[in-house]
């Protein structure tokens, strides 16, 4: 392990975040976008990157896509011959799933002041023993938080979601007051932290029209309209239930500053519409700021040089961002 950076100055003279980076499932295209997204002037002026894996996969990687290597690493010991691009395993999800929490350590020791990260696989997590539907759930476990969802941003356009990574059916079951409400205040706590003073709430209604006044389902009466106005009565500017084939489209425009979506899908389809391939993962509900890349980990592609990495500037970018406002940098 190499070790910790110092902390560059900005041309301003000002002291640039840490942020730490997990360079996620190393038979993926984590570690090539992750190099990629380091080189750039843009995400060099903004932070003082931290990566968080294997050296051998990342020197590997860099050696075959002609790549320049990152100056700082945390090494997350794998030998070369245990990982192979394109195929999922025990040893580059166990690699993936040490990288993280290596990552929130950092930040917890104020080590560093974000964390960025590169896609895992989930399949390969639960071969190594670490059955987590994703980083939201590993991310939440770590920092000891029960309340917390996941936040897409592409652009204008901010969703949280009352449900994720479960079965259409489970997510209807999933669509109760004391849910949504814990979803609303966990995303205006979040928007408060990135500098909203009073972030303006849409919720989603679950069916068509919202229910059309109870014709195409009641779920909008009994539980989401109570939800949006217990979080009014707490002083929370949430509206709702909307029509989920509108209001995506407004918040983009600007009426809105979030949309609160009813299931997995109802929010993944607007935002990939909006930024397929620039919008950012953050998990709201978090002590700290982490911001991953909307996408996967592309086996198909992997250490081919084919892969963007726009996405994962953004995600350090916004990282490096919102670290900057929360120390009043």
């Amino acid at each position: 392990m190499v070790g910790p950076p110092r902390r560059r100055r900005g041309l301003a003279g000002m002291s640039l975040p840490v942020v730490a980076i997990s360079a996620g499932d190393p038979a993926g295209i984590g570690p090539e976008i992750v190099l990629q997204a380091i080189a750039r002037p843009e995400v060099r002026a903004s932070c003082t990157p931290r990566v968080v894996g294997s050296r051998a996969i990342l020197t590997e990687v860099a050696r075959r896509l002609g790549l320049p290597m990152a100056p700082t690493i945390d090494d997350i010991p794998v030998p070369l011959t245990e990982i192979e691009p394109g195929r999922e395993s025990a040893a580059a999800g166990r690699t993936a799933v040490l990288a993280v929490k290596h990552a929130v350590a950092l930040v917890q020791a104020g080590e560093a002041d974000a964390i960025a990260t590169a896609p895992l696989n989930k399949a390969a997590m639960a071969a190594a023993g670490f059955p987590y539907p994703g980083h939201t759930e590993l991310l939440a476990e770590l920092a000891q938080v029960r309340d917390y969802t996941m936040m897409l941003v592409a652009g204008p356009l901010r969703v949280v979601h009352t449900s994720t990574h479960v079965s259409l059916a489970e997510a209807i079951r999933r669509v109760t007051c004391e849910r949504i409400g814990t979803v609303i205040r966990v995303a205006h706590r979040s928007l408060r932290q990135m500098g909203l003073a009073q972030p303006r709430i849409a919720v989603a209604g679950l069916n068509p029209h919202a229910g059309e006044g109870g014709l195409f389902g009641r779920e909008e009466i009994e539980h989401i309209a109570p939800a949006v106005a217990a979080a009014r009565a707490a002083g929370i500017d949430a509206s709702g239930p909307w029509p989920g084939d509108t209001v995506f489209f407004r918040c983009a425009r600007g009426d809105f500053d979030v949309v609160v979506a009813q299931y997995h899908d109802q929010g993944h389809v607007a935002v990939k519409q909006a930024g397929f391939d620039h919008g950012v993962n953050l998990t709201a509900g978090l002590p700290f700021f982490r911001v991953s890349v909307d996408h996967g980990t592309a086996f198909d592609i992997a250490w081919q040089g084919k892969a963007s990495d726009r996405s994962m500037t953004e995600a350090i970018l916004l990282a490096a961002s919102l670290a900057r406002s929360k120390s009043g940098a």
